[in-house]
């Protein structure tokens, strides 16, 4: 794990590793009841289901429902893993078989988050934390232009001239939906301080 030395820095791996966790119980519990049936979905068809969920976060935020938190915080979960399933499908291919060990799903989760968690690592030492000057509502909407640029990268066939593979933007869009559980989490701790 990458360590950066200041506070901000340290307050910022505890509540993302924070985050994480709670992704990675929901991964598992469904994993355990679900077995991993969506090893037989092909990277298109997740990047779909990302989709939904941005927009349907997008459609709770601008209702403007007063339960927002209750309301959002289930679809970023779901963002961050949809988007490790799709990492992960990227990286095996997809199976038409859809049973894997339990274990072994869990174990390539954490890989793939861990990743992530590197990338935000130097990305947040380069911008000196920006993100935390965002509101949420700003990375549902870069999760879904990232998602319209998998979606073109998709259409393209994975052809592309310059752009950053796939990849990149699935790791992109977890550490977005991270950084707004943690904004979610910061929000609901100060309501139930007053």
């Amino acid at each position: 794990m990458t360590k950066i030395t200041n506070s901000e820095g340290s307050k910022t791996t505890r509540q993302y590793q924070a985050a994480v966790a709670k992704c990675r119980e929901i991964f598992a519990k469904k994993t355990h009841d679900y077995g991993t049936a969506w090893r037989v979905l092909r990277t298109p068809s997740l990047t779909d289901q990302l989709f939904i969920k941005a927009k349907r976060i997008r459609t709770i935020e601008e209702k403007g429902e007063q339960r927002v938190a209750e309301g959002v915080e289930p679809e970023f979960i779901g963002l961050v893993n949809y988007s490790a399933m799709a990492l992960i499908q990227l990286e095996l291919g997809h199976a038409e078989e859809a049973e894997m060990p339990e274990k072994e799903a869990v174990s390539l989760f954490e890989n793939q988050l861990n990743t992530a968690y590197e990338l935000m690592m130097d990305k947040n030492h380069d911008y000196g934390e920006a993100w935390r000057e965002m509101r949420i509502s700003s990375f549902t909407d870069l999760i879904l232009m990232k998602l319209l640029r998998i979606k073109q990268i998709e259409n393209l066939g994975g052809k592309t001239l310059i752009s950053e593979g796939l990849d990149a933007n699935y790791y992109d869009i977890i550490n977005y939906a991270i950084f707004a559980l943690i904004k979610l989490q910061e929000a609901h701790e100060d309501s139930s301080h007053h």
